[in-house]
């Protein structure tokens, strides 16, 4: 059972369980102060702890700084012209940003429930304004995905979800999961940051598996880390052509998209 993390937003926005009856549309939402810090020539977004919450190269605002956020993109190696693209919660952007240079041809909707990130994201990490293909809600993640407009629509979704503690997603249930796997088409693939040395790890990944055909992790980066690959159809990874597909994503994008086969290579190696 997951231990309830004390924060100021773990208590102010209680989402599930029997407390959520409780809660009205009216509620005051309490979120933890934005703090930002640099280092290196790297500007880096907290909650008001020493959790990096994203990053941004001031150089490169379009790059992806942090190795986490580059896996994220794995969806890469299977979906090469992405029409809609979702990412559930906001950080810098970077992610965002990147899907919106990247693939021209996609429309890239983002959604985070605090409007002072997409403030601070706008101001101070070059997040573009909304246009035709660009939509950026102020809005709860589970909320969208529940909502039947979404349903059947997206080839990928990013879940980037933590609250100021940052030790693991707020939203992690199953049924969270179900309303994810709903917004995705039918070879939909959904990417998911997650905290390998939590205890909601292991919930997240059996959610997953309980909703998904095909769940799999790349290796541990940065402090814990883990990004989980859940393929709404069960898949049969190709690794001479997916290792063919990394050539091609790091030549057009530089990311270091081998790295993520052989991630996945390891992962369906025996024992």
């Amino acid at each position: 059972m997951l231990i309830k993390r004390k924060s100021i937003e773990a208590e102010g926005n209680f989402r599930s369980g029997p407390k959520a009856a409780a809660i009205t549309k009216n509620r005051k939402i309490k979120f933890a102060p934005i703090t930002l810090s640099e280092l290196d020539g790297v500007r880096f977004l907290h909650f008001g702890t020493e959790w990096v919450q994203g990053a941004m190269r001031l150089r490169k605002p379009d790059w992806l700084e942090l190795e986490y956020a580059q896996q994220m993109m794995a969806w890469m190696l299977f979906i090469t012209e992405p029409k809609q693209l979702l990412q559930l919660g906001l950080g810098t952007g970077a992610m965002t940003k990147f899907c919106y240079r990247q693939f021209e041809q996609a429309h890239v909707t983002a959604v985070d429930l605090n409007p002072a990130v997409i403030m601070i994201c706008e101001s101070m990490f070059k997040l573009p304004a909304n246009d035709e293909r660009l939509n950026v809600i102020e809005m709860d993640a589970q909320a969208f995905v529940e909502n039947p407009d979404n349903h059947d629509k997206f080839d990928s979704i990013q879940v980037d979800l933590y609250d100021a503690t940052a030790r693991g997603p707020v939203l992690d249930s199953a049924e969270f999961y179900q309303a994810c796997a709903d917004c995705l088409n039918d070879d939909g693939i959904l990417t998911v940051n997650l905290f390998g040395d939590h205890p909601s790890f292991a919930k997240n990944i059996k959610a997953m598996r309980f909703v998904f055909g095909s769940v799999f992790c790349l290796p541990k980066v940065h402090d814990g880390n883990v990004v989980a690959i859940a393929f709404k159809a069960r898949v049969k990874l190709d690794f001479p052509s997916l290792f063919e597909r990394a050539k091609a994503i790091k030549e057009s994008t530089k990311l270091p998209a081998k790295s993520w086969v052989d991630g996945l290579k390891s992962a369906n190696e025996p024992g």
